[in-house]
């Protein structure tokens, strides 16, 4: 019998807390609940989840702040983190994205959808886990496939799984125009908040990491994104 994912909970509202851990025994997760951000930080530590659901407006240390240790943190920062909370303006949600969170959902939320999002960023990683795929290189760029990465050199670049799974699915389509529908299945199998911003936000966010020369992406307007066949830096 396969071991139950681990879901870290970090949230303040106690509500909100319960029906989430009810709903997350019904899915079969095991989910355990932290009610402020300083402790959230250090559970994460401690327990090296599956996964991170992360209110924005918490006592002690807020959601962005736990956000971007998480995933400034070399033995961390491959968790996938949602973010769930209140503020749902679009500067909150690119702020988010930026700071390296895998989705975003607002309150008030479907549980339902929520732990469809859920499930779909655990299968991501399974089936990229399962796969015996070599390393991905372009340039002085490296895609260590079986472990998350992105090197530049010798030196790694941290990048969410969104984007990872987006930069993949662009390599392994070069030449190739793909649409911002088909870049989503690499983030969920679900309707998203803001989901075209969510992509723009990723392949900006992918952009500024690899360097201010990067000019492999090509946006094409209207469709979505192509990661070109021959690239002159």
């Amino acid at each position: 019998m396969s071991q139950k994912k681990r879901i870290l909970l970090i949230e303040d509202e106690e509500d909100i807390a319960s029906l989430i851990k009810l709903h997350a025994e019904l899915a079969g997760f095991t989910l355990h609940v932290e009610v402020d951000g300083i402790n959230g930080f250090r559970a994460v530590e401690r327990e090296k989840p599956d996964l991170v659901i992360l209110d924005i407006m918490l006592p002690g240390q807020n959601g962005f702040d736990v956000c971007r240790k998480i995933k400034s943190h070399s033995e961390l920062r491959n968790i996938p983190v949602l973010i769930l909370t209140a503020k749902s303006e679009e500067l909150d949600v690119v702020l988010g994205l930026e700071l390296g969170a895998d989705d975003y959902i607002a309150k008030p939320f479907s549980p339902k959808v929520l732990f469809s999002r859920i499930k779909a960023v655990l299968r991501r990683g399974t089936k990229e886990s399962d796969r015996s795929v070599k390393n991905i290189t372009f340039g002085d760029f490296t895609l260590e496939v079986d472990r998350y990465l992105l090197r530049k050199d010798d030196k790694v670049i941290t990048i969410t799984l969104s984007e990872f799974g987006i930069l993949k699915r662009l390599l392994a389509n070069r030449g190739k125009v793909l649409t911002r529908n088909q870049l989503l299945d690499d983030i969920h199998n679900d309707d998203a908040f803001v989901v075209d911003r969510n992509i723009d936000v990723h392949i900006a966010a992918l952009r500024k990491k690899l360097g201010p020369d990067f000019n492999w992406i090509d946006t094409v307007r209207g469709v979505g994104y192509r990661f070109k066949d021959e690239v002159t830096l």
